[in-house]
């Protein structure tokens, strides 16, 4: 994946100018940054959910991105199984083999035996958790995650950061946006932004 000389502005207020980036198949990228830098931004154009003013992003592949707030709102009567399910759309397959992929999915981000459990009645850690799976079940070749590891324990983490090297080495360009100094060591790479800009 790699973006040119993206510029994005909310309104009048510019948030990201003349942003070149690359994410590549086999590694983990870390988006890094000040608040208030862009990092969000970028990752969502990466993702395709916002498009830039100017510039261009070449995609390859199927993209799946992982958000820090979910879009589900609690009034919403779904279950875990439901949330990561919603990975699976609109791809066409078996029912069967849908629930298998849920289910693994759901044990490899540590929340087996959680399927039926509603998804509102989770804690801010294994919501973000649940997200996780949704994106992973989807077996994308682009993962893009904003804070995946935000609200999780010292041992979600490490799991989370697993998960994330095991998608690379199997061929898939992840990128993610942290503040986690574990998840910046153990990146491969480093886009840093500062005022909307790329400075590393």
């Amino acid at each position: 994946m790699l973006a040119r000389h993206v510029c994005f502005a909310h309104g009048a207020q510019d948030v990201l100018h003349d942003v070149s980036a690359s994410v590549p198949q086999g590694a983990v990228t870390a988006v890094v940054g000040p608040n208030g830098a862009g990092k969000s931004t970028l990752v969502e154009i990466l993702a395709g959910v916002r498009e830039p003013r100017s510039g261009t992003v070449e995609r390859r592949g199927r993209v799946a991105l992982v958000v820090q707030r979910p879009s589900v709102p609690d009034t919403l009567p779904v279950t875990v199984a439901d949330v990561v399910a919603m990975g699976t759309w609109p791809r066409r397959r078996p029912r069967a083999e849908v629930r298998r992929a849920v289910a693994e999915t759901v044990a490899r981000v540590g929340l087996a035996g959680f399927e039926r459990r509603p998804f509102a009645e989770l804690s801010g850690g294994e919501r973000q958790r649940a997200l996780l799976a949704q994106g992973l079940v989807q077996r994308a070749d682009v993962l893009l995650l904003d804070e995946p590891a935000a609200g999780l324990d010292a041992v979600s983490r490490d799991t989370t950061r697993r998960l994330l090297a095991e998608e690379a080495r199997r061929g898939v360009a992840v990128a993610c946006v942290t503040h986690d100094d574990e998840s910046l060591r153990a990146a491969d790479r480093v886009i840093r932004l500062d005022g909307g800009r790329v400075v590393g």
